[in-house]
């Protein structure tokens, strides 16, 4: 009942968010409702976890073929753990900030986060479907109702994107249920039709799903609706598109794309690895370029989202272990520095790099805090983005699945070079130095934004000293997941 739980406390409570008149009652409902989630998902990983409590199925649509079936393995447990702890850390963060209609906002806030966990622990191809659009669609409302001033133009280009993704992914679901012995939507009989679906076919079905998932995480050339989204939309929404929606995409990549069409994943791997590569390299040449705070880390997760994809194509143990790590390690991260983009903007008034400096002088605390996220988002020893990437990185380089190992490990390292750049020129520009008219007035960060970066901080250190409870977490499902991808191995 565990999965079931994930998905019912925030879908509940987030209908029931849209009858609270009160906007700070509101606010508090959906942080105490979210720590209620985070308290179910600790629970289900720590005390009860049994097989039964980990997974659940009852009748849905017989006619179709499909069940509401929901398990949690290591991967889904680590993606709904890592939902689970982003919302209340985005609620603590962003409780000060003030929304217009607040009580839609937050019912909106809870009723993604419903979406995000179905998609996690969904081992039925259209209940996966339903919730991959139940995520969705709150996204697009609070981007285009509580954004900037050209929110409407984003979230139009957010949404073209994704509802094209959306139904080429329909497509490729219904072309294997129609294939399926039973006409079923189960996970297990998709997994049948790996031997029986020809190469050729698999070939085009492999586009059909890649382009959906590439868009989600997002991939070049399918990257282009998310700097302008993620600059349009409140700080709020930033962090969970950025935190947890883009690991649809890489979920959806290692669970419902390699292991069914391994063919069709052998034979354009390669051409999916090298647009990772032009991605991270482009991103990061771009970030390098950026005066905006929001874009800069828009254009830094672009690049690092590419190694993780990269590291799924590479096929080895090693590497997508270093995935399922990561994807909860850049969460964490990413979530650190929207948070500190928006500390800034909202006590300055901008987040133009060029109008900051010497910020430490005013918030050391924040300078601190900041300081070691962004090490940890360059991946330096000690910190638990060097846990995955190291391992990734091992994969890649090791891999037997392309014969360009050396090139794509090389290629890679390149945009890890520059994140050190960019990150470091930022941290340099915006708190170092002296302080101007407008920075001169800043003051250090309240107790609940210190306490949010600070378990941050904290989280960022542990995992990276000690990462072996992930790893035993998540070992079994990626020895599952590569039996069925590597089958030329």
């Amino acid at each position: 009942m565990i999965p079931v739980l994930l998905i019912a406390i925030p879908l509940l409570s987030g209908l029931a968010g849209f009858f609270i008149k009160n906007g700070n009652t509101a606010k508090n409902w959906s942080l105490f409702m979210s720590l209620v989630t985070l308290a179910v998902s600790v629970f289900g990983l720590t005390v009860n976890k049994s097989a039964a409590s980990l997974h659940f199925q009852a009748e849905w649509l017989p006619s179709l073929g499909s069940k509401f079936s929901v398990a949690l393995d290591g991967m889904s447990q680590i993606l709904s753990l890592l939902t689970a702890i982003s919302f209340p850390i985005i609620f603590i963060a962003t409780y000060n900030n003030q929304y217009k209609n607040a009580r839609n906002f937050y019912a909106l806030m809870l009723l993604s986060q419903a979406g995000l966990m179905g998609v996690f622990v969904s081992v039925d191809a259209l209940l996966f479907y339903f919730f991959w659009e139940l995520a969705l669609v709150p996204v697009y409302f609070l981007s285009s109702l509580w954004g900037g001033e050209k929110r409407i133009q984003a979230t139009f280009k957010f949404f073209i994107y994704t509802f094209v993704g959306s139904l080429l992914m329909l497509v490729g679901i219904i072309y294997l249920y129609l294939h399926t012995k039973h006409q079923s939507f189960s996970l297990a009989d998709f997994y049948n039709l790996k031997t029986t679906i020809p190469a050729q076919d698999q070939g085009w079905l492999f586009w059909l799903f890649f382009i959906a998932f590439a868009i989600k995480m997002p991939i070049f050339p399918f990257h282009t609706w998310q700097p302008d989204t993620y600059e349009q939309s409140p700080t709020a929404v930033t962090m969970v598109l950025s935190g947890i929606m883009v690991k649809m995409g890489l979920f959806g990549l290692i669970r419902w794309l390699a292991p069914i069409l391994p063919e069709g994943t052998w034979v354009w791997g390669d051409t999916a690895s090298a647009l990772c590569i032009i991605g991270m390299i482009y991103a990061s040449l771009i970030a390098m370029q950026q005066d905006d705070l929001k874009r800069l880390v828009a254009y830094s997760s672009i690049a690092h989202i590419g190694l993780m994809c990269l590291a799924v194509f590479a096929t080895t143990q090693i590497g997508l272990q270093g995935v399922m790590i990561q994807m909860f390690n850049h969460g964490i991260n990413i979530i650190a520095l929207w948070i500190v983009v928006d500390l800034i903007e909202k006590q300055l008034g901008t987040r133009k790099i060029s109008e900051l400096g010497g910020l430490a002088q005013k918030a050391p605390t924040l300078a601190i805090l900041l300081v070691i996220v962004s090490l940890a988002n360059i991946a330096l020893p000690l910190t638990n983005a060097f846990v995955g990437e190291f391992l990734m990185f091992s994969g890649i380089y090791t891999s037997a699945a392309t014969k360009y190992n050396v090139v794509f490990t090389v290629t890679a390292g390149i945009s890890i070079i520059l994140s050190a750049v960019y990150m470091l020129n930022m941290i340099q520009k915006v708190f170092f130095g002296n302080t101007n008219a407008l920075t001169e007035k800043a003051k250090d960060i309240r107790w609940n934004e210190k306490i949010i970066l600070a378990a941050i901080v904290i989280m960022i250190v542990v995992v990276g000293v000690y990462p072996q409870p992930m790893f035993e977490l998540t070992k079994t499902t990626v020895e599952n997941i590569l039996a069925k991808m590597s089958y030329k191995f």
